[in-house]
């Protein structure tokens, strides 16, 4: 039996969403369409850019049957959007989410992705000279060692004798002059789109890692920008 499954990534400047279908008993995932979210301004765009998706297709928001989401890590604001307007739809709905962090989508785009039990280093621009790492090992399916923020440093160091794959065209070129005595290698890859979040989310929710909308939360890995300066001087 076939359900549609929607999927978001608002975690970056530039945004996206997908429709996708989806069948019981079969892994693989049929995108219907994906939008491109541009500018940033997602709290304008998302809700009548999914509005229009379904409409598009002759489909309404009662014929969703899943979601995927990023959960994060990246922007603070681009994230609370896209989790809200997921997290009401589920509701609605009654339905479950799968939530993906984007640390996971960057290792699962990378190549070694089809050699079985590789070790990659997903790594993205956190700003202020600090980058958010997720040490992941394929097996095939993904298994999480730990994801973390380090600073520019602590990454270049960890990135030796390992391979890192990235989205960011910066970080590549500092790991390859790095890597060049360290043994380190480098993949850049697109940033990941909501047709891989849909993908992905799929395998999450056949083998039952879902959430209700209600445990639905943001992986942010670093505070904001609210909470550091809030907190008492010692």
């Amino acid at each position: 039996m076939s359900h549609l499954l929607l999927a978001t990534n608002t975690s970056g400047k530039n945004g996206s969403i997908a429709l996708a279908r989806i069948t019981s008993g079969q892994s693989d995932v049929e995108i219907i369409e994906a939008v491109q979210l541009a500018g940033g301004a997602f709290s304008a765009q998302l809700v009548p850019q999914i509005a229009a998706l379904l409409e598009n297709h002759g489909y309404r928001k009662s014929d969703l049957g899943a979601f995927a989401v990023v959960s994060g890590p990246g922007s603070f604001t681009g994230l609370r959007v896209g989790l809200a307007a997921i997290k009401a739809l589920a509701e609605a709905l009654q339905k479950r989410v799968a939530a993906i962090s984007l640390l996971e989508a960057v290792a699962r785009s990378s190549k070694a992705h089809a050699a079985a039990h590789s070790r990659v280093l997903a790594a993205l621009d956190a700003s202020r000279g600090d980058v958010y790492v997720g040490n992941y090992e394929i097996v095939p399916e993904t298994h999480m060692h730990s994801e973390c923020l380090l600073s520019r440093e602590e990454f270049l160091a960890e990135a030796m004798q390992k391979t890192v794959v990235t989205p960011d065209a910066v970080l590549a070129e500092a790991v390859r002059a790095a890597g060049m005595a360290a043994g380190a290698q480098v993949e850049l890859i697109e940033y990941p789109s909501a047709g891989v979040i849909a993908r992905l989310g799929w395998e999450h929710l056949q083998r039952g890692q879902a959430v209700g909308p209600e445990e639905l939360e943001a992986n942010y890995i670093r505070h904001s920008d609210a909470e550091i300066f809030s907190k008492p001087a010692t």
